[in-house]
């Protein structure tokens, strides 16, 4: 082979590692990412994140009890409004017995996605069901239809899905007050209004975005990124983490309430 004809094929093999390294347009083919009969990606599988938001979504140093994280918050700052960024720093003073986690309650959405627990996608055409370790919650995405009419106050808010290409959107309203993003104290308000967009990668990989909307708390509208794997391991299944049963005693203090005679 010539010399420079030797050059030029080196560089066709280089461009497309530059290209993905730099952010450029380097994509999987789409032909690698699973299709139901209609066409539509098949999300369908055991999920779960590999990063450190259940702990901080926010850039953090390690600590006892916690892993460093780099953040999953886009820019890394959360557009606090004075009030709120004030209560959030309580929250944090106080995490140990003000986190809706640390009493069993639901974490809510989104928190419930990059708990360090895998979810379960259940696709169909209408409607997508996604089953979480955590407490064996059940969320329930139903495509091309309308949010009920408000105020709904409701642990997961009502989450209605669309397909714009190949990502599923799923705009999320109708939340309860009191829920938080994390065990670092950042909350949100039952005004809050999430826009989700789960993009597959590849077959095993889901891009997972999502902008945060709530004008009691927030200043501005803010974003997350994160990947969600895929299980790949034959026996991978749900198992159980039933928060209420390993503080039995704390919920129910009497002997003959816990079935014990």
């Amino acid at each position: 082979m010539r010399p420079g004809r030797a050059h030029l094929m080196l560089a066709l093999l280089w461009l497309p590692v530059c290209l993905t390294a730099q952010g450029g347009p380097a994509q999987p083919a789409t032909s690698t990412i699973p299709r139901t009969a209609d066409g539509k990606p098949d999300l369908s599988g055991l999920w779960q994140v590999l990063n450190t938001a259940a702990w901080d979504i926010q850039p953090h140093a390690a600590r006892k009890g916690v892993p460093g994280g780099v953040g999953v918050v886009i820019g890394g700052d959360l557009p606090y409004q004075p009030w709120a960024l004030e209560k959030r720093r309580a929250n944090y003073e106080q995490r140990a017995t003000l986190d809706p986690e640390a009493r069993c309650h639901l974490p809510g959405v989104p928190r419930l996605t990059y708990t360090p627990l895998p979810f379960q996608i259940v696709q169909t055409p209408k409607e997508i069901t996604v089953l979480y370790e955590y407490a064996h919650a059940i969320r329930y995405i139903f495509m091309d239809s309308p949010h009920p009419k408000g105020p709904i106050e409701w642990w997961l808010g009502d989450s209605r899905g669309r397909w714009e290409g190949d990502s599923l959107v799923v705009d999320v309203v109708h939340f309860q007050d009191g829920n938080w993003f994390d065990r670092a104290g950042n909350f949100h308000s039952e005004v809050m209004h999430l826009v989700e967009r789960y993009t597959p990668m590849g077959p095993d990989h889901i891009r997972y975005d999502l902008t945060v909307e709530d004008a009691k708390v927030f200043t501005r509208p803010w974003n997350m990124s994160m990947v969600l794997y895929r299980h790949k391991d034959p026996g991978a299944q749900l198992l159980d983490y039933e928060c209420y049963a390993f503080d039995i005693e704390q919920y129910y203090p009497y002997p003959e309430m816990r079935g014990v005679k």
